[in-house]
């Protein structure tokens, strides 16, 4: 049987989604060339390989001189040289692009404040963020979204959605929704700032735990929020005698949070390890004083990357939780963020990590302790598997805690 994430194309968006462990380099206005010299130079000299994926770098060098009139021009040209990388995750943003995700790490954006996701064709509602509009409106999961501002999103992409749901605080967008076999309805909603949350504590009511055992879904690291937000979490769980994190679908953000979390959970251990271009090697190391002596569970799934596989990794090689789910998605790099002129940036791949036994997961993944399907089957049953494995290890891990 098929899992969960191959079985489902399912693309989760809180309207803004981000890959990225990333600082912050900024640079003053310039010309078009200046500003294609200056793309050329960082990935030259910052860029993880050496070798620029086994080419001759000199030859974009001069390519495009003299044919570059305006920033548009250069931004192609800098997006036709990086694509050359076959990198992914080097990459330019535009203006827009980059205010957006500059937006999401602040923690705020404009819009309504839903999740949404393309499923077998269809537009739905994965779920409403608390006191927004969109939950304030009435809006529930699995509503489909037929309409937007009158025009039907048949074969629209979620990036798509998301740019036309999103907008100026104090507008309004109408969204035509079908919920089940009941006729459609139009909502009109305003827009509101919205404060993007990255941690949660609560399970979906159809699924149950323990009691004494906490739960903590962290769905993102790229807000600036994120360390403050799981602090507070933990604070909210001390009184309980085990904990599961859900890092499932986590695609990973600042590597900051990464290691600031980590270290809550950690006694002086290798969190995580750095190699650069020239092969140096940084470590960083988590203090002596935790946050919390609580058995943990993990889980994580393919959709768990970046950022994610550094908490989980970390957890894992210093024997502090058991993993449960299925193997993580595999980014093993880290990315810089660097300022161009008018707004734009790009992100620069400058280092790779290693897990503190030294293990590199670009492309290879977390394996989990214990291996866990969820299916579409069990999502239509309303049951989740994997939460209930980390509940059934959590409960006896405690029980022989309290024998000894």
């Amino acid at each position: 049987m098929k899992n969960l994430f191959k079985k489902l194309t399912l693309f989760f968006a809180i309207l803004c989604m981000f890959y990225y462990t990333t600082s912050f380099n900024e640079v003053l206005a310039q010309t078009p060339q200046t500003m294609y010299d200056r793309a050329w130079n960082l990935i030259n000299t910052k860029y993880v390989d050496q070798t620029n994926n086994n080419q001759n770098w000199k030859r974009w060098r001069h390519k495009y001189d003299d044919v570059m009139q305006t920033d548009e021009d250069a931004y192609i040209a800098i997006e036709t040289m990086v694509s050359s990388l076959n990198d992914v995750y080097t990459r330019f943003l535009s203006p827009k692009e980059y205010s957006e995700e500059s937006a999401s790490i602040q923690g705020k954006l404009s819009g309504i404040g839903v999740q949404i996701g393309v499923r077998e064709g269809k537009l739905l509602i994965i779920a409403p963020l608390e006191d927004t509009p969109g939950e304030r409106a009435g809006l529930k999961a699995e509503d489909e979204i037929l309409e937007i501002d009158g025009k039907s999103t048949k074969g629209i992409t979620v990036d798509a959605a998301a740019d036309k749901i999103r907008g100026k605080e104090g507008t309004k967008v109408k969204l035509l929704v079908k919920r089940g076999k009941e006729e459609p309805k139009l909502y009109t909603i305003t827009r509101e700032n919205i404060e993007l949350k990255s941690v949660s504590t609560k399970l979906p009511e159809t699924i149950k735990i323990a009691p004494n055992i906490g739960y903590i879904r962290l769905s993102s690291f790229i807000s600036k929020n994120a360390t403050e937000e799981f602090k507070q979490a933990l604070e909210a769980n001390k009184d309980k005698d085990g904990l599961i994190i859900d890092l499932r679908s986590n695609p990973g953000g600042l590597l900051t949070n990464a290691i600031y979390i980590a270290d809550f959970l950690l006694d002086s251990k290798v969190i995580v390890s750095t190699v650069d271009r020239d092969g140096y090697k940084e470590t960083q190391t988590s203090t002596k004083t935790t946050l919390t002596n609580q058995p943990i569970a993990v889980l994580i799934n393919e959709g768990s990357a970046s950022a994610s596989e550094i908490l989980s990794g970390a957890l894992k090689d210093n024997k502090r939780a058991v993993i449960i789910g299925k193997k993580s998605f595999g980014k093993g790099l880290v990315q810089e963020i660097n300022r161009m002129p008018d707004g734009a940036a790009m992100h620069i791949t400058i280092q790779k990590y290693l897990t503190p036994s030294g293990t590199d997961i670009n492309k290879k993944g977390i394996v989990p302790d214990i291996e866990v399907d969820y299916t579409k089957e069990d999502l239509d049953k309303k049951i989740d598997p994997q939460v209930a494995k980390a509940n059934e290890v959590l409960l006896q891990q405690i029980g022989k805690i309290t024998k000894k």
